[in-house]
């Protein structure tokens, strides 16, 4: 029968259904969290874990700290690549206690990240009020920072020693006060590689009248190629995280990557994980995509670091 607009009208009692006993589902109750009471929770071994559902996110956070726990019984590199922003959430006595139980090997750092570490070293404080200080021309001018940290990198680097490696030894042979809670330090004394990826003019050292262009350069190409030789044994079960660099460490991974490949390394079959808040096109690309391509796995987990990085760790300690 047609109706006023000269269409057929379906009829619905034509639809076929068919049992749900036939139907594949997609979620289980198998799936679902173990309940916050015993017998199924007591906060001991996986209990934590037991609040993650097997479903979406919930799965890959379990196998991203599975490939972890894996890479690290394989003695295979887990790297962080952390923006600055990591470090201003406090979250370095995490990543320092990963360094010191071996589960993280490696750490790149992008320029600010450097600055903010070394401050903390130094006073046990960091990050200004940007807002108020560029209205008085003071922004990055404070003596000290600039001051030591270029002294340091002009004393120390040379055809061996990047930057990551001068910067820790300057705070390891200050003794500066706070250096328990710095990552360079701690890289330095535990000879875990720490590389930092400058970029001229994009950090408040290179404002002050002790920077010096050439020994900045210098420095970060040593930790390229320091960072590029760590990504050569990444292969067949290693990790990979970008946590918060949104454009300098995905350029500086895929670049080291495709060095490793061409000189004949098989960095292939590995898990790659991008954590930020909000997901940026080059670490998708540069880190989640182009670098797998059928061989590992890359992962997206977004939400707040101070958040979604001490959950990986409290799972990476009941696992261990």
């Amino acid at each position: 029968m047609k109706n006023r607009y000269n269409i057929e009208v379906l009829d619905f009692k034509n639809i076929k259904t068919y049992p749900i006993k036939e139907r594949r589902n997609k979620v289980k109750i198998t799936d679902f969290v173990k309940s916050p009471h015993p017998p199924f929770f007591k906060g001991g071994v996986r209990g934590f874990e037991n609040l993650f559902p097997k479903i979406l996110k919930g799965s890959e956070i379990r196998e991203v700290v599975s490939a972890i726990v894996n890479a690290n019984r394989k003695k295979k590199p887990v790297v962080f690549a952390i923006g600055a922003h990591v470090i201003k959430c406090g979250l370095s006595p995490i990543i320092i206690d990963l360094m010191k139980k071996g589960i993280v090997t490696a750490i790149a750092m992008n320029g600010a990240g450097a600055i903010h570490d070394y401050e903390i070293a130094m006073i046990g404080e960091t990050s200004e009020d940007v807002a108020v200080e560029i209205k008085k021309g003071r922004f990055g001018m404070v003596e000290e920072t600039g001051a030591m940290m270029n002294s340091a990198m002009n004393r120390m680097v040379n055809d061996k020693v990047g930057m990551g490696e001068a910067l820790g030894k300057d705070i390891s042979e200050k003794k500066l006060k706070y250096r328990e809670y710095s990552i360079l330090y701690h890289g330095y004394k535990l000879k875990i590689p720490v590389t930092i990826h400058s970029a001229i003019g994009t950090e408040i050292i290179h404002m002050h009248p002790s920077a010096d262009g050439a020994v900045t350069g210098k420095g970060s190409f040593n930790d390229f190629k320091l960072f590029t030789s760590v990504l050569s044994d990444i292969g067949k079960g290693g990790c990979f995280f970008n946590i918060g660099s949104a454009v300098i460490l995905p350029e500086v991974f895929i670049k080291a990557l495709s060095i490793v490949r061409n000189m004949g390394y098989k960095a292939h079959d590995f898990i790659t994980v991008n954590m930020d808040m909000v997901q940026h096109y080059r670490p998708h690309v540069n880190v989640v995509s182009r670098p797998i391509q059928g061989e590992g796995k890359g992962y997206t987990l977004t939400g707040h670091h101070e958040i979604m990085l001490p959950l990986i760790y409290r799972l990476i300690m009941e696992r261990i």
